[in-house]
């Protein structure tokens, strides 16, 4: 073979390894994590039977996270143990690799914005009960406005975002 039909045969090899990567990346979803990073890892605990945090989960894997969902029977023992008041809780508890809770049905980029520069003297964010229309929450085109809350290592609160809309909810 000569030098010239061997330069050729790599030429569009590489072509073509580059048109493969290249669909295969339009079929990531849009929320993916960029090549080359770690997607953010959530362990879930919930209950077996509560299908709007298996909801949830689709919302936050679709946006890049990576969970590992457990079901636990004490729920209640679990959430107080990472210090959510009873009046925070909700059905589901998340917890980064960093050791910060998420409380209920929040939108996965507050998560992002949360981890990316989380707060000083936080434990995590909540969204107490389950508003309808927050993710996992959807029910036709329903909805009622509600606050996603830092919680705080001294037992209080604040809030952290306020949510207005559907769209805002499951952006």
């Amino acid at each position: 073979m000569s030098a010239l039909y061997r330069n050729s045969i790599r030429f569009f090899r590489v072509i073509g390894t580059i048109f493969i990567l290249q669909i295969m990346g339009g079929m990531l979803p849009a929320h993916a994590a960029e090549p080359g990073t770690t997607a953010p890892l959530l362990t879930v605990y919930k209950d077996a039977n509560c299908g709007c945090c298996e909801k949830w989960l689709t919302h936050i894997r679709e946006r890049g996270f990576s969970v590992n969902a457990h079901n636990i029977n004490n729920l209640y023992e679990f959430k107080q143990s990472k210090g959510i008041p009873a009046s925070m809780q909700s059905c589901h508890t998340a917890v980064s690799s960093q050791g910060y809770v998420f409380e209920g049905h929040i939108p996965a980029k507050f998560i992002s914005r949360f981890l990316a520069t989380p707060p000083k003297d936080a434990i995590g964010l909540t969204v107490p009960a389950m508003p309808v229309g927050s993710p996992g929450m959807e029910y036709q085109d329903k909805f009622m406005p509600y606050q996603v809350l830092l919680l705080k290592n001294d037992g209080s609160s604040q809030v952290y975002a306020q949510v207005n809309s559907l769209e805002e909810s499951v952006q």
